[in-house]
Formats: structure tokens, sequence, C-alpha cells
């Protein structure tokens, strides 16, 4: 068992998640952006939902650009928000920006599986943003955001066959906070059924 943190990320934060990242030597920490959260959408929140969108692709590349957090977590985590209003498509060049962003930093992006259960029943991210993500060698966490202990390592196998089939040949786990890779068909197997 390892010591990791996910840490919510708006702008301004940056003095306290230094300090809170400070308090406890953390093997892997994970930065958030919630949309969903009341606290969020009272901040951020506009009359356009396409540009409340943006803003949060906005705040996922700033996140990263801290250089606070090892891995960006579930980045397409806004679709369920108003998920009668997500337009992959519409806002793809928004996304594209943002993973430039990231990548340029060297920071991870998490494939978390709890997307499967959500309104849009699919990983975060989707399979489009996962091309995406390729495209630009940005390495690949898993994570099922397991709220309780019967969650952990849900449906990893399913989303390391995913990373597999759109082209990934490794997956990342962080200890120190130091990247290592690992091979996917050696992760799979590692597996417990």
């Amino acid at each position: 068992v390892r010591l990791g943190l996910e840490s919510d990320y708006a702008p301004g934060m940056e003095p306290w998640l230094e300090e809170l990242h400070s308090m406890a030597e953390l093997h892997h920490v994970l930065g958030s952006v919630h949309p969903h959260l009341a606290e969020y959408r009272d901040r951020y929140m506009c009359d356009d939902i396409f540009d409340y969108q943006k803003i949060y692709y906005e705040h996922l590349a700033m996140a990263a650009e801290t250089g606070l957090f090892d891995t960006i977590a579930h980045p397409d985590l806004v679709k369920n928000v108003f998920p009668d209003d997500w337009d992959l498509a519409r806002l793809m060049d928004h996304i594209r920006s943002c993973l430039d962003r990231i990548a340029k930093v060297g920071a991870a992006v998490e494939l978390n599986t709890s997307g499967a259960n959500k309104t849009i029943s699919e990983m975060n991210p989707g399979r489009e943003i996962l091309d995406e993500i390729l495209k630009r060698d940005i390495p690949m966490v898993l994570g099922a955001d397991a709220h309780q202990p019967d969650r952990v390592g849900d449906a990893f196998g399913m989303g390391l066959d995913l990373l597999k089939e759109t082209g990934f040949t490794h997956v990342s786990i962080f200890l120190n906070r130091e990247r290592q890779d690992i091979e996917i068909g050696e992760a799979r197997n590692s597996l417990k059924e």
C-alpha cells in the first residue's frame, strides 16, 4: 500500500496545494478539476455551457503547468455535468490545446475506469481523447476512483485492454513521485481476477 493524494485544482490554490503536498511523503499526486462540485460551479459557471467546458479544459492545462501533480485525473469528467450538451467535436480543438500543454510539461494522464458507471458510460477519457493523448506520447496511469474498498482496481483489465487497443504499449505507476512504466501485457498478467 502506497500513500497518494488526489487534489482539486483551481487557479489561486497553488500555495495551499504546495503546503498540502508537503505534509507527507507521497508516492503519487493526482490533479483534478471537478466541474460538478458546487464550489467550482459557483465560481466558474457561466451562461454558456460550452464556455464552462472550455474553462474546465483551461484549468486542466493550468493544473499540469503548476508542476504540483504527477498525473492529471479523468480528463473529460466535464462531459457528465451536462451530458445532453456534450459535443466532443465542437470541443476537440480546446482539448487538443489542453493536451499539448500537458505533454509539454511531461505530466501523465489518468484513464479512470469509473467513467463506465456514469451518465455517459465510457471510461474517462473516451476513445477519441485517448487517440489524441497517444499522438502526444503522454504517459497513461490507470485509476478506478475507488471510493469504496470493493472498487479498488475495478475494471482495470478492461482499461488496460482499451489502452492496448488504442495503441498504447505501457501504463505508468508512480513510486516516490517518480514515474515507472510497465508493459501493458505485464500489467494485465499481474491482475488478480
